[in-house]
């Protein structure tokens, strides 16, 4: 996001507050629970709770609401904590964690329980959505669901409940024998404020706390308190936890905690892709992808293993803006912020993905392999300071297999028997032949260069309409370059139609099996130096950055390895300036 917010009800709201003098002070949190591996979802929820609080002078806290040990691990609080960072998240010495908080949730719990406002019951999960109606509701019209009916357990006792409470800490009951549930209204219309369950027992080892609890609190009741005790003033919450609202409320209130202020926004949802962990741990479990971190994937980590820069996703933010009605971002906006980011400092390099040779046959030869000439490439023309740097040619080189044809389609201003075209950075070249194999393959393109048509000499000004780059092949880099295309073959993955059997189709029928192709291919010398990743523009190609694996690969092959970040096409930018 940029360093500035503009106006949106969000900040409307907080102005509204401090002037009224609800609060003094702004204070957000992100509130990930370590389940999984930060999404692109996750990244505009965290820039609008970080830059809210920045834009109004408060702070933000990073708090991992880690109460449901059977989903959680020590690796994704790393992934999350590294992630969050690499976004220029900074939460200084502001981290927390729900599960420090567990003997005060339990205090509130008791607190309640005093007041007569929560019971334990004795209901197994399937009754429990009998009783309050969920097991026959729709959950698109939640709040139109018919009455619930009151637990025959909700009257007990204040004494017995909170006796019955201190055994199932104490670990007399077996999982799911009892639950702690709040007692609100069984006719309620919004089925969250029909007794939901505030504790449940588990016996599953938690990655901070080990096995010194046998029950955990619910996510609905331990967010509003674990807010209340940090002195959050705005909890700022995707719009699915608009109808949780008055639940949050209502244990502010029942608790006599601090009155933080939950506010709902519209989450994100990007064509091609899903955006819920629950999905994306779905495909890294059953290997539709390599890890989290597939640059397929929008994960964060996926994302920069890609070539995405923290300045793209925050300029992609920031100019989808924050609504309160969901809608879906096409994913081609979110390239085009990449492409705007990349253009001003990536270094052009010249790569040959599907190669095919060159042979230069007036090309003068010198001892050995033949001559070898240097010659002067921009490193960025946007950027004047990036300079310039020398690349080799000489009598043999690789150029892109679509840049000849034998028989040309019209149009076509590329390579053909008796045409001419300019090799980027060097020579004009004009086509005399070609070789094929016993398949009829063409193997070989055969030119001749004009000496006089040097790039940057005086007499360099010859009229032809095609230029195309090339690789030398005497000191060219080996390629394994992974192509990505879109994970899913329709823009809407979750819209899922019946499979040819009549079965149910699931968002996994329209995964795309072309998402990623790996061609061997060849690079110009000066990427024999990249690191690991560092942006480039292959020309013509697109954007490519150097993958983690190269070092793997490298060890029996020699070879570096380039994910394709974006291709250079801009059809997101040309439709909306038409618009």
């Amino acid at each position: 996001m940029s360093d500035s917010i503009g106006t949106d009800f969000i900040s409307e709201f907080i102005k509204e507050d401090l002037a009224s003098g609800r609060f003094s002070y702004v204070h957000t949190r992100l509130p990930p629970e370590p389940n999984g591996w930060l999404h692109i979802g996750h990244a505009k929820a965290f820039f609008i709770d970080y830059n809210m609080a920045l834009a109004f002078g408060g702070k933000c806290n990073l708090r991992f609401d880690d109460t449901n040990p059977e989903k959680e691990d020590i690796s994704y609080v790393e992934a999350i904590k590294r992630d969050t960072k690499w976004m220029g998240i900074d939460w200084e010495d502001r981290e927390y964690y729900a599960s420090d908080y567990f003997e005060y949730l339990y205090d509130m719990a008791v607190k309640i329980i005093k007041k007569g406002n929560a019971y334990v019951d004795d209901l197994t999960d399937e009754e429990i959505r009998e009783y309050r109606g969920t097991a026959v509701a729709d959950k698109k019209n939640i709040t139109e669901t018919p009455p619930g009916r009151n637990s025959p357990y909700r009257d007990r006792s204040i004494e017995e409940n909170l006796d019955l409470f201190a055994r199932m800490r104490a670990g007399e009951f077996p999982d799911g024998a009892k639950t702690l549930r709040a007692k609100i209204d069984m006719a309620h219309p919004n089925l969250v404020m029909r007794d939901p369950v505030m504790y449940r027992i588990r016996r599953e080892h938690h990655y901070r706390v080990g096995d010194s609890w046998c029950m955990y609190p619910m996510y609905d009741f331990q967010h509003p308190l674990s807010d209340a005790k940090e002195g959050i003033t705005h909890s700022l919450c995707s719009l699915e936890y608009e109808i949780h609202r008055p639940l949050y409320e209502w244990f502010i209130k029942e608790a006599e905690v601090f009155p933080s202020r939950q506010i709902e926004f519209a989450r994100l949802n990007m064509s091609y892709t899903v955006l819920s962990k629950r999905w994306l741990l779905r495909l890294v479990q059953e290997k539709y992808v390599s890890g989290w971190d597939d640059p397929r994937m929008p994960t964060i980590a996926g994302l920069r293993r890609r070539g995405y820069t923290p300045q793209a996703i925050k300029n992609f933010v920031s100019q989808i803006g924050i609504a309160k009605t969901d809608s879906l971002v096409d994913i081609a906006f979110l390239e085009y912020c990449l492409r705007e980011d990349l253009n001003k400092h990536a270094l052009r390099v010249m790569a040959v993905l599907r190669p095919l040779k060159l042979i230069i046959e007036n090309y003068p030869q010198g001892g050995g392999e033949g001559k070898v000439e240097e010659l002067e490439a921009v490193n960025n023309p946007e950027d004047e300071s990036a300079g310039k740097r020398k690349v080799s040619f000489s009598r043999e080189l690789w150029i892109e297999r679509d840049d000849f044809e034998e028989v040309p389609p019209p149009k076509y201003f590329r390579l053909f028997p008796g045409n001419s075209v300019r090799l980027r950075y060097a020579y004009v070249v004009t086509c005399t032949g070609f070789d094929k194999d016993v398949n009829g393959n063409i193997t070989a393109v055969r030119c001749t260069y004009d000496p006089e048509t040097k790039s940057g000499s005086s007499s360099s000004g010859a009229k032809v309409k095609g230029t195309i780059h090339w690789v030398n092949a005497s000191d060219a880099v080996p390629l394994e370059v992974r192509l990505y295309d879109y994970l899913f073959k329709t823009e809407r993955p979750m819209d899922v139609i019946k499979r040819a059997d009549g079965s149910p189709g699931e968002f996994i029928d329209n995964f795309n099996p072309d998402s990623l192709e790996v061609v061997n291919a060849w690079g110009e010398a000066a990427l024999s130096n990249a690191a690991l990743g560092q942006s480039y523009q292959f020309e013509r190609l697109g954007y490519f950055t150097k993958d983690p694996d190269t070092s793997q690969l490298a060890e029996n092959e020699g070879q570096q390895v380039f994910n394709r970040t974006v291709g250079l096409r801009d059809t997101w930018g040309k439709i909306a300036k038409k618009g």
